[in-house]
C-alpha cells in the first residue's frame, strides 16, 4: 500500500508558481492613459459637430461690470412706476404688520394672557351676575375632539379651561398655542389666522390646580371672581370654589351634580344659560 501510494504521488505533476500581480503604478499610469485618450476622442468629436472647441464660463471681467452697471443707471425711470412701487411695498408691511399684531393678541387670548376680545365673537357670552365662574380643569392629555366638546359648552355659560402646565414645558409656548387653536376653532377643518374661534378663556395656572387640590381631571369648580388673571398676580388666599366635581361627563351633568353637592346657588346662572338654548 505505500509503494502504490508513492507511485501515484509521483504521477501529480508540479504545482506552476502563481502569476505574479503586475504593478500598480504601472496599471494606474495605463488606466489614466486611456481615460486621456476617450477624453482626447470626445473633445474632437464635440468640435466636429459644433465647430468649437468646449470651454467653461468666465467670470466677467472688471470692464464687463462697469458697463453693466452703467447700463442700469442709464434705464428709464418711472415715476408712475416707482409710486406704485412704493404704495405696494407700504401696504404690504401694514398688512404684515396688522396680521402680526393680530395673531399676537389671539396667542395672549387663548394662553389667558390678555382678555378675550367678547364683543367680536357672534353670541359672547359673559360671566353672570352671580359672579361665579365654571372652571372645568383638563389636560392636554386629554383627546382634542373631547376639549372641543367642553368648549363649546363652556362657551354658553362663560365658563374657562384651565391646564396645570403647557405641552412640552412652561418654556415652549408654540404647542400650547396650537392645541389652544385646534380646541377654540369653530371650524376644525379651518386654517389659518382667519378662522373663527370661540369665545371662551384658555389659562395655564398651576396656582389655582393647587389651591383646589385637583388629582385628576376633567374635573368642575365654581370660582367666584376672575379667575383668569395671571396665576403670579394672584395670591394663594383667593377666593375658591366650595365644590370640586370629578367625571367624564357632559358639563350640564357636572352642574347638576355640583348642585347636588349643595351649590345650588353658584351654578344657578350657568344652568340656567345652558338650558336657554
Amino acid at each position: 500500500m505505500l509503494l502504490l501510494a508513492g507511485s501515484a504521488a509521483a504521477q501529480v505533476p508540479p504545482t506552476q508558481p502563481p502569476p505574479q500581480p503586475q504593478d500598480a503604478r504601472a496599471r494606474v499610469s495605463e488606466e489614466g492613459t486611456a481615460a486621456m485618450e476617450r477624453l482626447r476622442a470626445a473633445t474632437a468629436r464635440r468640435k466636429a459637430q459644433t465647430g468649437s472647441t468646449p470651454t467653461l464660463p468666465q467670470a466677467p471681467d472688471a470692464t464687463s461690470q462697469r458697463r453693466a452697471a452703467e447700463a442700469m443707471r442709464r434705464r428709464p425711470v418711472s415715476p408712475p412706476m416707482e409710486e406704485r412701487t412704493r404704495s405696494a411695498l407700504t401696504k404690504g408691511r401694514e398688512g404684515l404688520a396688522a396680521q402680526r399684531d393680530a395673531m399676537a393678541k389671539r396667542l395672549g387670548q387663548a394662553l389667558g394672557l390678555d382678555a378675550p376680545d367678547m364683543a367680536a365673537g357672534a353670541g359672547a357670552v359673559v360671566p353672570g351676575a352671580s359672579g361665579w365662574v365654571p372652571v372645568l380643569f383638563v389636560s392636554s392629555s386629554m383627546p382634542v375632539t373631547t376639549l372641543r366638546t367642553y368648549a363649546g359648552q363652556l362657551e354658553r355659560v362663560g365658563g374657562v379651561l384651565a391646564f396645570r402646565g403647557m405641552p412640552g414645558g412652561m418654556t415652549r409656548v408654540a404647542p400650547m398655542a396650537k392645541l389652544s387653536a385646534a380646541i377654540l376653532r369653530r371650524d376644525p377643518g379651518c386654517s389659518g389666522p382667519a378662522c373663527a374661534m370661540r369665545s371662551v378663556q384658555v389659562i395655564v395656572d398651576p396656582l389655582v390646580f393647587r389651591q383646589h387640590g385637583i388629582a385628576r381631571v376633567p374635573a368642575l369648580a365654581m370660582i367666584p371672581g376672575d379667575p383668569t388673571r395671571a396665576y403670579c398676580e394672584r395670591e394663594e388666599g383667593s377666593p375658591r370654589s366650595p365644590h370640586v366635581v370629578y367625571g367624564d361627563a357632559a358639563l350640564s351633568g357636572l352642574l347638576e351634580e355640583y348642585a347636588r353637592l349643595g351649590g345650588s346657588k353658584e351654578v344657578r346662572d350657568a344652568r340656567r344659560r345652558l338650558e336657554s338654548r
